[in-house]
């Protein structure tokens, strides 16, 4: 059986504590909480489950290069020099200077980059040009990303303006409007091209009338090569293989231990699929893998998410490997169970509803690895393939990630937010009471039937709301399930035994998208981030809609802004109203009507208010963002080798994971 432990990283520690003692927050610095995260009844796993995940654990790290250089060019390069000075820097280390260099590093590995993770705008050194070119100079030369024939003075003059001129790469992400999102976007998925220039590129590829078309440019870098525009594909002998190479490697070991013979297969497809970079390789493995579930094992691993693109085209890599809560995956199988229930009585038009809603598996699962894009900062609900016609045809999978929820909720008890924020006492002990079921709940329903929800149009577009299509796609989940907490369905399936739940999660959406979430956004900044808009659009459009019944009050008491909920039924059936407009813009693909109810209700803040919110959340010294360390795996093998077990260690030194990630994980070039 499997042994936990405590651990620095790296170094054995004592047996885990009983949960009461096990501390959770292992790092604060700046805006960000670092937390770890455990792994229940991992020792109740077979000794194939737990090889399983191990082989897939190695390949979930082997590719974090890769996001380094997609989120930006110099990102390798700044890292690896931040690593060589931490390493081998022989000045003084307790200086002021160097706490802050050390604390800007930590916010570095922790956004994978020198953009912040969520807002998208570059960090500013809290130390000057003059003294990192002092720390490079102090550092060991041969540690240090020196291209041939450069020296650290070299290194220093390259890197200075890109660190510390705030005009240079300032955003990784800008969606302003009227700007050209390619070419003020610091992120490396396109170089030498426009955003006109890629557009008419994959309108050339696109064929409205395949009704399976494969996702045009996911894993590719769009460049200008002897005059015209082309795509270099991410795969084994192309950019990024030596990375690639080494998740296939791990792939490999996991394939021949698969779980069943299906997974074994899906594993060769995507093994294929990262050496040929073919498309519909990739579809045929999310086909296979959306159709196998139950499991007790299962992982996530590819070029995904297109978040970090403007264009809602390229994908980041990310992994994940995970083991299934059995008891918890009752509760998601009840919702599964009515999938076509739910979309039956939705509000959207009956042309854009699904007929027949297919292969809908949802499980609450614990995760055992992150990687990629989700390393640090990990989701709390994943709900996949994203293609459309794959959703249709073969359904998705949609797990809640416990372990990393548990964690976040432990450690927000007690910390005052709710009383700070809240608009009464009520309030508070429904939040109390039934937060974190109505949280879970709200993920479930999220991921299981609202990604799964609705249909396009005939001939529409799937690329057709571009960079509108992400904070789109999450109001619409977001109010599927928002619609559906507050249904009589809810109690009659056993989910709920009264509304409560539902008002609780109705008081908790409002007050965040309306008050609370901007706290992480800086003075003057408007929203970017897909999530935070869609929170934003659903909050500000329920109210203004609801204004001429008073549905959402907006309250001054004791010179604060609170939020009242009046009416929760009529809120109800605002959330119902926008869910139909939402799903008919992307059923038909409105570019103009998605741009308009992102700009005028998800984008702009307003400045007193945020002012307010900043200043009461200040004085709660709570950290707005949070993420994780990884467990650390170390196999245990018999005499031939074959591993009979994995013992988990936890990790308590942040900074130190990041090192060891680097020396151990890393498999690209700096330049």
């Amino acid at each position: 059986m499997g042994t936990l432990l405590l651990t620095s990283c790296g170094q054995t520690g004592n047996k885990a504590a009983p949960e009461e003692e096990f501390t959770y927050e292992v790092d604060r610095f700046g805006d960000i909480s670092v937390l770890r995260y455990r792994l229940p009844a991992f020792e109740q796993l077979t000794a194939a489950e737990k090889e399983f995940i191990y082989y897939l654990s190695e390949a979930a790290l082997c590719g974090r290069d890769i996001l380094w250089d997609q989120n930006f060019r110099y990102n390798m390069a700044i890292r690896k020099t931040i690593e060589a000075v931490i390493d081998t820097y022989t000045g003084d280390r307790e200086s002021a200077d160097y706490k802050a260099f050390v604390t800007y590093a930590k916010r570095v590995f922790f956004a994978n980059g020198i953009h912040h993770h969520y807002s998208n705008d570059k960090f500013v050194p809290a130390f000057s040009a003059d003294y990192f070119a002092r720390l490079v100079s102090g550092s060991d030369a041969a540690r240090l990303p020196l291209k041939e024939g450069q020296t650290a003075a070299d290194l220093t003059a390259l890197l200075t303006p890109v660190l510390f001129d705030p005009s240079l790469y300032a955003k990784k992400v800008d969606q302003t409007e009227g700007a050209d999102m390619i070419t003020a976007s610091a992120n490396n998925f396109y170089e030498g091209v426009t955003q006109a220039e890629v557009e008419k590129y994959y309108a050339s590829l696109a064929d409205p009338a395949d009704p399976r078309p494969v996702s045009w440019g996911l894993n590719t870098k769009v460049v200008r090569l002897d005059g015209r525009v082309t795509e270099i594909p991410w795969k084994s002998g192309g950019m990024y293989g030596q990375a690639i190479d080494k998740i296939v490697y791990w792939l490999e070991k996991a394939r021949d231990v698969a779980l069943s013979e299906t997974q074994k297969q899906e594993l060769e497809l995507l093994i294929q699929y990262y050496r040929s970079g073919d498309l519909k390789t990739w579809d045929d493995y999310n086909v296979l893998w959306a159709g196998n579930t139950g499991l007790s094992v299962d992982y996530i691993n590819g070029f995904i998410e297109t978040y970090g693109d403007p264009m809602g085209m390229k994908a980041t890599w990310e992994a994940v490997v995970d083991y299934k809560d059995t008891e918890a995956s009752k509760r998601t199988g009840k919702i599964t169970e009515n999938a076509q229930w739910f979309e039956d009585h939705s509000p959207v038009d009956s042309q854009y509803r699904k007929e027949k809603v297919t292969g809908v598996a949802a499980s609450v699962i614990n995760v055992a690895m992150l990687g990629g894009d989700c390393y640090p900062a990990s989701p709390l609900g994943i709900n996949l393939p994203n293609s459309n016609w794959i959703r249709a045809e073969a359904g998705s999978k949609s797990v809640t990630l416990a372990n990393i929820t548990d964690a976040k909720d432990i450690v927000a008890r007690g910390s005052g937010f709710l009383q700070e924020f809240a608009f009464d006492q009520a309030e508070i002990d429904r939040a109390v009471q039934w937060g974190s079921l109505s949280d879970a709940l709200h993920t479930d329903m999220h991921e299981c039937i609202g990604h799964a929800s609705g249909k396009l149009a005939p001939g529409t577009d799937p690329n057709a709301l571009k960079n509108y299509a992400s904070p789109l796609e999450e109001m619409r989940a977001d109010l599927f399930a928002l619609y559906f907490m507050m249904d009589p369905k809810m109690t009659e399936i056993g989910l709920m035994t009264s509304d409560e739940p539902a008002k609780a999660q109705y008081e908790n959406y409002i007050r965040n998208g309306f008050l609370t979430q901007i706290v992480r956004i800086q003075p003057g900044k408007d929203i970017e981030q897909a999530h935070m808009r869609c929170r934003s659009a659903i909050a500000h459009w329920v109210y203004e809609k609801g204004k001429a019944d008073n549905v959402i009050e907006v309250v001054s008491r004791d010179g604060k802004t609170y939020i009242r909920i009046n009416d929760y039924q009529k809120l109800r059936a605002l959330f119902g109203e926008m869910l139909k407009e939402v799903q008919r813009i992307k059923s038909e693909g409105d570019f103009a009507a998605g741009k308009s109810i992102i700009e005028n209700y998800g984008v702009k803040i307003d400045q007193d208010l945020h002012r307010e919110m900043l200043e009461r959340y200040a004085k709660l010294n709570l950290a707005p963002y949070s993420g994780f360390v990884n467990p650390i795996m170390t196999p245990v093998t018999d005499s031939n080798g074959k591993i009979t077990d994995v013992k988990i260690e936890y990790c308590s030194d942040y900074l130190g994971q990041m090192i060891e990630y680097g020396k151990n994980y890393s498999f690209l070039p700096a330049w």
